[in-house]
């Protein structure tokens, strides 16, 4: 088993991965590996990412991440909101820009379309990160809001794994426990 990922990690993956691909490409840090990034969460279990790369590159840019999971030894994931929720309209342009390392532009995924994944999951876990991205200020709620019902006919009619009760149910859930915790600072 290879040890949890810390901010450092993160942060030595991402100089190294832009050290040896020597091609623009955009990479965008997904999830929990966001939250441990901005000091949210204090590891995870691997690094998230998505990317883009032009077509002739792709293999090139695979082995790169393959070798640096071996040198480094972490675990780093392909992974998206969009392959558990429908994106929100705008996600691409609410992308944080983290850095540039070599030719590789670093972006946090859009932080609304990763809340929303974490909602629709439902999990405590995931539950306790849109908490943490809501009370550092990171998102705002009446966004949030705005974007879970921008996704929500979507997910009703273009998703059969996905069921929008339960959904519903669990960002009405989020947002008892905001109510409840509110409640407590007065």
């Amino acid at each position: 088993m290879r040890p949890p990922i810390d901010r450092l990690r993160v942060h030595y993956f991402l100089v190294k991965l832009g050290i040896e691909f020597r091609h623009p490409a955009r990479v965008y840090l997904v999830g929990g590996t966001t939250l441990v990034y901005e000091g949210l969460r204090d590891q995870s279990l691997d690094i998230d990412i998505h990317y883009e790369v032009d077509d002739e590159h792709e293999a090139e840019f695979a082995q790169v991440v393959r070798r640096l999971k071996e040198e480094l030894q972490i675990n780093v994931e392909q992974a998206s909101p969009g392959d558990f929720i429908p994106l929100p309209a705008g996600w691409k342009e609410r992308a944080k820009h983290v850095g540039r390392f070599g030719q590789v532009d670093v972006f946090h995924f859009d932080l609304y379309s990763t809340a929303l994944s974490k909602i629709e999951r439902g999990r405590e876990g995931d539950f306790q990160d849109v908490l943490a991205l809501l009370q550092s200020g990171q998102i705002e709620m009446d966004m949030l809001r705005q974007a879970f019902n921008n996704i929500l006919p979507r997910v009703e009619r273009e998703s059969l794994k996905r069921n929008p009760e339960r959904f519903r149910r669990n960002f009405a859930a989020l947002e008892a426990m905001l109510a409840a915790d509110g409640a407590k600072d007065d």
